[in-house]
């Protein structure tokens, strides 16, 4: 009988006999480190091959949406159908920024165009939308065309790491998949949003200035963007706002900047939506200094350029919510910081400006459902 010794208290058993110690332990670990890699990758292409098919579900899911949408009440939809798939793959080529110098004017020309181009295109396939439903379609598009995207780079690494093997790389695909699904259930919660044209996350900062606006003479500044003049605290208060309750978020770069220099106000104050940090809680308002706007940063610029040349102060408020929040139907929590900022707005007037001074109030985002 072979003696046989337990090491500690596992099941891990150890004879006299060498040629079992060698099946029992030197095997598997041989195997391990000579097939452990291969196994990793099958597993990582195995899971990453079920993430694939659930985008491909999400993005044709997006897309037979958006046909209904749009095609709803039409008899030919052939020919809607074949614009609607050339628009999935619409693309914009950034301008060249080796020298940064005017690289700001450039995208500003390019994303206009790009605007100006879909706006377009939807008038000519659609003549007799009104411009609520042209803008529902327009984001709707946008939406499907996102996923579009996002379901084909994730193809391309996943199918490149497969092709070669490459653990590396699809290991790489597999620690970002988790914050490209978080993008991908935000859009797929956005799509019902906008079809419906119901506010979400994003436009708190409109339905904050729109309300301010209310009753009062509404003025156009910038393309989809509009603003009011109003008596806050023996203050004459500029509101500023993209124009709803279409889905747009204006141009208000453009529009503070013909204000600014016409106006020659002592405050801005702009109010935005703000992603949040796991931990902190939905419709949790805070302030700060700079100028409260998100995008590709050409109304940023802007903005920061006629303040600093003004030597304006610019202050920011923020709601706070998550990616979900920001672009699904807005929560009781996001629409009941409305007040709220309103009493930080009152405070920051009386505290930082002076009787018949001018401020600006800007509200940024996309005013969708929000009418002012």
């Amino acid at each position: 009988m072979d003696l046989i010794f337990i090491i500690g208290a596992g099941n891990t058993q150890i004879t006299s006999n060498p040629i079992l110690n060698l099946v029992i332990i030197y095997l598997p670990l041989a195997l391990l480190i000579l097939y452990g890699q291969k196994l990793q990758t099958w597993l990582i292409t195995n899971d990453l091959s079920k993430t694939v098919g659930r985008l491909k579900e999400m993005r044709d899911k997006s897309r037979d949406e958006t046909i209904a949408h749009i095609t709803e009440g039409m008899d030919n939809k052939e020919e809607t159908i074949k614009r609607l798939d050339s628009f999935l793959e619409y693309f914009t080529i950034m301008p060249v920024d080796l020298d940064p110098a005017g690289v700001i004017n450039k995208l500003d020309h390019i994303m206009t165009s790009r605007d100006m181009r879909m706006k377009s295109e939807i008038q000519q396939l659609f003549p007799d939308l009104d411009e609520l439903k042209a803008n529902s379609i327009e984001n709707v598009i946008e939406i499907a065309t996102s996923f579009n995207f996002v379901y084909k780079i994730v193809r391309h690494f996943y199918l490149v790491g497969k092709k070669t093997n490459n653990f590396l790389l699809l290991a790489q695909l597999q620690m970002i998949i988790p914050f490209l699904m978080l993008q991908a259930d935000a859009l797929n919660k956005a799509m019902a949003t906008f079809k419906k044209n119901q506010p979400i996350g994003d436009a708190i900062g409109p339905m904050i200035v729109g309300k301010l606006m209310l009753e009062h003479d509404k003025h156009d500044i910038a393309v989809d963007t509009v603003y009011a003049e109003s008596d806050i605290s023996g203050r004459k208060a500029i509101l500023v706002t993209a124009k709803g309750p279409a889905g747009t978020v204006g141009q208000p770069g453009n529009a503070v900047q013909e204000l600014i220099n016409k106006e020659n106000p002592s405050l801005l104050i702009m109010i935005d939506a703000a992603l949040k940090l796991e931990g902190e809680k939905t419709g949790e308002v805070a302030e700060g200094i700079g100028a409260a706007i998100g995008g590709i940063g050409v109304d940023k610029f802007k903005i920061e350029e006629a303040a600093t040349n003004s030597n304006l102060p610019v202050y920011a408020i923020v709601v706070k919510q998550s990616l979900v929040e920001a672009i699904s139907l807005m929560t009781k929590e996001i629409a009941e910081s409305v007040d709220t900022v309103h009493d930080i707005i009152n405070r920051i007037i009386e505290e930082r400006t002076n009787p018949d001074d001018k401020i600006i109030i800007v509200g940024v985002g996309n005013t969708i459902g929000v009418i002012q």
